[in-house]
């Protein structure tokens, strides 16, 4: 079935944080990106081990531009996002838009966090509560092209705090991982899932080959992967330009700050 733009991906974006434009890259797109993301694959396990799970940007991979440029032209696709959105928000820039792969021998897993709270060490706490609430800023996307289930949400926390109970859960930074050293292959994957499942309220997004997840990336989030489910999801800020100098600003305070010796993750005192 064809994508048919609707009211309710606003409200979903809007309520629970994400919604999914179904079916919206054409399969003839998908075959031509599949082709360039398997090099691109190949290239990045050359250089860095078959265990890497991304390659980004793609603009530093010398893979054929066109694929990749007619996915950031398709005329659907930034006609949904604007309409979910607003009307400056952007997608596609090669020198910002990453590919996330399979790790080539044992399973692995993102820690839980909201961007750019809990996976920047020295982010300014009230830089980040500034632009929490801003629209413009923490647009991010996923687009499958093959089925993905990797991607794991907590449904509704892009708009609030902390709960009490996900403190609880993750009461430190850096946030916890789980243990996955010396496990066996099942054990790995088991463990990951267990650790996915530990979040109150978590819920798994499945997304099939040429999917379009939009979220906002404060929202409580992780990936889970696995070596035997191939995986090229593109990955990409659905940018604005408050956005791109929030950004540069918040880490030029984090220099700032790693330059004055503070401690990493100083600033955390466990409210979010």
């Amino acid at each position: 079935m064809a994508f048919r733009q609707s009211e309710r991906h606003a409200d979903e974006l809007q309520t629970h944080g994400y919604t999914v434009f179904r079916g919206i890259v054409p399969p003839s797109l998908i075959d031509d990106l599949r082709e360039a993301c398997t090099e691109g694959r190949d290239r990045v396990r050359a250089l860095r081990g078959v265990q890497v799970q991304r390659f980004q940007p793609i603009s530093a991979f010398d893979l054929s531009p066109q694929p990749f440029q007619d996915f950031r032209e398709l005329p659907e696709l930034g006609e949904a996002i604007r309409r979910a959105l607003t009307r400056e928000h952007t997608y596609g820039d090669p020198s910002q838009m990453g590919v996330l792969l399979e790790p080539g021998e044992s399973a692995w897993c993102t820690h839980w966090h909201r961007d750019s709270r809990d996976n920047q060490p020295h982010m300014s706490l009230a830089s980040w509560k500034a632009a929490f609430s801003d629209w413009r800023c923490f647009g991010q996307s996923n687009c499958p092209l093959y089925a993905d289930s990797s991607l794991w949400v907590v449904p509704g926390s892009h708009v609030r705090p902390d709960l009490p109970r996900e403190t609880l859960r993750f009461p430190s930074r850096p946030v916890e991982r789980p243990d996955l050293e010396a496990a066996s292959p099942a054990a790995r994957e088991r463990r990951c899932r267990e650790y996915a499942e530990s979040m109150p309220g978590a819920l798994q997004v499945h997304l099939a080959a040429g999917d379009y997840c939009l979220y906002r990336s404060v929202m409580w989030h992780m990936g889970s992967y696995l070596p035997y489910t191939r995986r090229a999801t593109l990955h990409d800020f659905v940018d604005t330009p408050t956005f791109a100098a929030w950004r540069a600003a918040t880490a030029g305070e984090a220099r700032g700050l790693r330059e004055q010796g503070v401690p990493a993750w100083s600033w955390w005192d466990g409210v979010g």
